[in-house]
């Protein structure tokens, strides 16, 4: 009985220590998120086009990119917990930089730098929960992430909505001195205080501890989350054996003859550039503008990009529940030909939008049947490729070249994201249906995709990629 009491105490000193380090997913989340209901509020205060609404909207992703690549590096420099310190401080400073710029370029900068955090938050997490979970749990622990980042987004679009019915559903009217989508912006800096609290009263990981030659502490920890009856200088040793004989690749490793790189690593760019070339990104960054432009109040459109983050969460945990069961292929195919067939039908139904006496209306049924399809598409797609891509692409690459390629792959998403939100409020501008047909043409392509070139990896030990 005693042994069952220790093996649930530590079990639950685990889940917490793991739920603390995926708040910086919860951020990640939130902070690229809850611009969404501040959009339409920049373009009026600074009088901004599409073009310029773009580039401040996409341009946080540039700096994620660069955080993502310079987080694993402090991460080994500073270690894991004091890295998470750093990334939730420049979460709170950029926060309330956003909420008070003097011109849209200074909120540009901002945005950067909220980015750059994004980005050390998003290599962060999974890093530090995969290096303190047992064995036996690592699967469900390291789901905390995703699952963090979409409660994220939830609660970003919840907030936005409770602002803008605070402001009388106008989001540029002020609240306390400051217009609502200012107070968006700000609002981020609760929960970055929060994770800076957690960040301090975390343990190191143990890898990090036995890297830096502090084994006793290393054993403190190790103790603490296998168990005292763990073999701790086994554990030590293997960790430092691993320390010394791993090799950390570099991209010269992914070069081979398809286009001067390796074809599995194609297979994974492609994999995460139709992640999202999909157009997903598009309804959590611009879902407000886009069904205000269909003649949506502010307030309801807001609600509805609530509703729809309630769906990813949703979405999120069928994909957890069935990943493991029908498998990676079946799951992504699934979700392909759903994305397919709901943006091809959003497409159709804005299309049949008025513009009478210059406001823009959505006609019956059209106007029901695009809120179903797109919620529908943010449905089939949490339920597949929001997972899945990102289990296929820790599983895929051979043991030698999983690091380097996961970098590239990573890589190439950011600045497919990047494309599409920064190429989107101009193309909705221009032509929304056609834009949605667009994004259903990629849908239907990633199915092909799946069909002809992805490997099941459901079963295989990581072993056995090559």
């Amino acid at each position: 009985m005693a042994t069952k009491y220790t093996h649930h105490e530590h079990l639950g000193h685990v889940v917490f220590i793991s739920a603390a380090a995926a708040i910086g997913g919860f951020l990640f989340g939130y902070d690229s998120a809850v611009i969404n209901g501040a959009v339409v509020g920049i373009q009026r205060y600074f009088h901004a086009g599409p073009v310029e609404t773009g580039f401040v909207v996409a341009i946080a992703l540039l700096g994620s990119a660069v955080g993502a690549w310079a987080g694993g590096g402090l991460a080994d420099r500073l270690g894991r917990t004091r890295t998470m310190r750093v990334a939730a401080v420049l979460f709170a400073i950029s926060s309330i930089g956003q909420m008070l710029p003097f011109a849209i370029w200074d909120l540009a900068l901002w945005r950067v730098l909220a980015g750059f955090a994004i980005g050390m938050a998003s290599v962060l997490g999974p890093a530090y929960i995969a290096e303190v979970a047992p064995p036996a749990y690592r699967g469900r622990l390291g789901s905390f992430q995703q699952l963090a980042i979409v409660l994220g987004i939830a609660v970003s679009q919840l907030a936005d909505y409770v602002i803008v019915r605070l402001a009388g559903d106008q989001v540029n009217n002020e609240v306390w001195g400051l217009q609502a989508w200012q107070w968006m912006l700000g609002a981020c800096v609760v929960p970055a205080l929060c994770y800076l609290l957690f960040a301090l009263v975390i343990p190191e990981s143990p890898r990090y501890l036995v890297m830096s030659g502090r084994t006793e502490k290393a054993r403190e920890v190790l103790a603490e989350v296998e168990g005292e009856d763990t073999d701790l200088d086994a554990r030590v040793a293997e960790i430092r054996h691993v320390l010394r004989t791993q090799r950390v690749p570099t991209t010269k490793d992914l070069r081979g003859p398809a286009l001067g790189l390796l074809g599995i690593v194609w297979i994974g760019i492609i994999l995460s550039l139709f992640q999202q070339l999909v157009g997903i990104n598009v309804i959590f960054y611009y879902s407000s503008v886009l069904w205000q432009s269909v003649g949506v109040n502010q307030s309801d459109s807001l609600l509805i990009s609530f509703s729809s983050s309630i769906i990813n969460i949703v979405g999120t945990f069928i994909a957890i529940s069935l990943v493991d069961r029908i498998g990676r292929r079946p799951l992504l195919m699934i979700g392909s030909a759903g994305m397919a067939v709901t943006l091809a039908t959003t497409s159709w139904a804005f299309s049949a939008a008025r513009s009478v006496g210059g406001s823009v209306t959505l006609p019956d049924p059209q106007g029901q049947i695009a809120l179903v399809a797109a919620n529908a598409f943010v449905l089939f797609f949490a339920m597949s490729w929001g997972v899945v891509v990102w289990v296929l692409l820790g599983e895929m690459f051979p043991n030698h070249l999983r690091a380097a390629a996961l970098g590239v792959a990573a890589g190439a998403q950011w600045i497919a994201n990047w494309a599409i939100t920064v190429s989107f409020p101009a193309l909705a501008a221009w032509n929304l249906p056609v834009t949605y047909a667009m994004y259903a043409i990629f849908a239907a392509l990633s199915f092909l995709f799946v069909a002809r070139w992805v490997r099941e990896t459901k079963g295989r030990r990581l072993e056995e990629m090559g």
